[in-house]
């Protein structure tokens, strides 16, 4: 393992230290490709020589770079009264070595651009994050906080290196440790029709408003500023948003600024076309596209485009009746959530070179483990999670499920917060630290 030397900065009274390090792409091939991992160090001014113990932030994603100090949550100021605060880039994103269309193009083919995104899931991630650890605090245990995926994640670090951790804290992220994507996208579905509901019923004249875009949509090749084309489906995809705080508000106010009188009549807005691509393109985080379903893959079955075949039991999502192929909508329109569809590698740029890669690891089936189900029933590391009960994103039930599965596990089921309630609110880690701590 090499590393670079850290650099020190400040900033809005904290200081920062970046630091670098070379891990390997395989962690079973130590001696093989190498990659490189950057980890962003963070501590208040006020604390800068006292030695405090560290936190690991992981990351929702897959496939999101970590938080930036500047604009960052809610949580991580409050992290900082009693942490050095290690904000690391998983594999494939920001300052780490980077997996995009372009990088990836390095590969001769899709199958070993496939095979080398084979090593970006939580168990690398985990074994990444142990070499840092290790750098950093010897052989003292760090807490790792563990955000969406990033509680996926601290699931697997359980799983794999408990003798690394402190405690875990969760939030909004309990994995389902058995099943298949299957399970994971149907009960999704059932979720992101209940958001609709809640969306519409609070803003019930947006129902004929976003009918009205999927019309327009349906009949015009709309082009958003980027140049992508905007179809129907690709527009639905905007429902993601409905899984924050302030999601539906975000999209609201968005619509309201759809349309504008032009030369022939009715055209949508250069403000809303710019506000849908900002949302729709994974130009910034194509690991999230490629990887999503990837997470979920255990026990000798593919993925195979989950999202899209479990799609075909909800027949609500169906705008125009022929799945935006230019048929006139016959609404009412309902906006999708956290999916993946194989179209949009044919409807992104960011993603098209990627669309055979995306379909191997969409049929792969000798995916490892990511979960030790024995060591978690032994698990010995004080855990506490924070399960949203409305969450859009990760469901109740089943993240309930794997908390009976861990030894020990705390879980704090609130309908308080929506998934991002850790940045929104910093009561939300206050809490779970307290539970820790034995003070609730």
């Amino acid at each position: 393992m090499t590393t670079a030397a850290p650099a020190t900065y400040r900033h809005n009274g904290m200081v920062c230290t970046d630091h670098t390090i070379d891990v390997p792409l395989d962690h079973a091939r130590p001696d093989g490709p190498a990659i490189s991992l950057f980890a962003r160090e963070v501590v208040a001014a006020e604390h800068e020589h006292r030695d405090l113990p560290r936190l690991l932030w992981l990351q929702g994603g897959p496939g999101g770079r970590a938080e930036r100090p500047h604009a960052a949550g809610a949580w991580l100021r409050r992290a900082l009264k009693d942490y050095r605060v290690v904000l690391m880039d998983q594999r494939g994103t920001g300052r780490s070595t980077p997996a995009d269309r372009r990088t990836l193009a390095v590969h001769h083919d899709a199958g070993s651009a496939a095979e080398y995104l084979a090593h970006f899931r939580a168990d690398s991630i985990v074994r990444d994050a142990e070499l840092l650890r290790r750098m950093l605090c010897g052989d003292r245990p760090w807490t790792v906080l563990g955000q969406s995926f990033g509680g996926f994640c601290a699931l697997t670090y359980l799983s794999l290196a408990p003798e690394g951790l402190e405690r875990a804290l969760i939030t909004g992220g309990l994995p389902m440790l058995t099943g298949h994507a299957d399970d994971v996208y149907r009960a999704a579905y059932r979720r992101t029709l209940a958001h609709n509901d809640r969306y519409f019923a609070r803003y019930p004249g947006d129902q004929a408003l976003a009918d009205a875009v999927a019309a327009h949509l349906a009949a015009h090749d709309v082009r958003m500023p980027s140049g992508e084309r905007l179809s129907v489906r690709r527009f639905q995809t905007m429902g993601i948003t409905f899984g924050t705080s302030s999601g539906f508000d975000t999209l609201h106010y968005l619509l309201e600024s759809a349309f504008v009188d032009g030369v022939s009549g009715p055209e949508l807005s250069d403000t809303f076309l710019r506000g849908i691509d900002a949302v729709v393109s994974f130009a910034p985080r194509p690991l999230y596209a490629v990887l999503h379903e990837p997470i979920y893959a255990q026990g000798g079955r593919p993925t195979d485009w989950s999202a899209h075949r479990i799609r075909a039991e909800f027949p609500e999502f169906d705008a125009d009746g022929q799945d935006a192929h230019g048929q006139a909508p016959h609404g009412p329109l309902r906006f999708t959530g956290e999916m993946i569809y194989p179209w949009q590698f044919a409807e992104d740029p960011a993603l098209v070179p990627l669309r055979e890669t995306a379909d191997l690891l969409a049929q792969r089936t000798d995916w490892p483990p990511l979960y030790d189900l024995d060591r978690l029933a032994h698990n010995e590391v004080p855990v506490t999670a924070a399960v949203y009960f409305d969450d859009m994103f990760v469901d109740r039930e089943q993240s309930l499920a794997t908390a009976d599965l861990v030894r020990g596990l705390r879980p704090w089921i609130t309908n308080a917060h929506a998934h991002d309630g850790v940045r929104a609110d910093a009561a939300v880690l206050d809490r779970l630290l307290a539970m820790t701590d034995g003070r609730l």
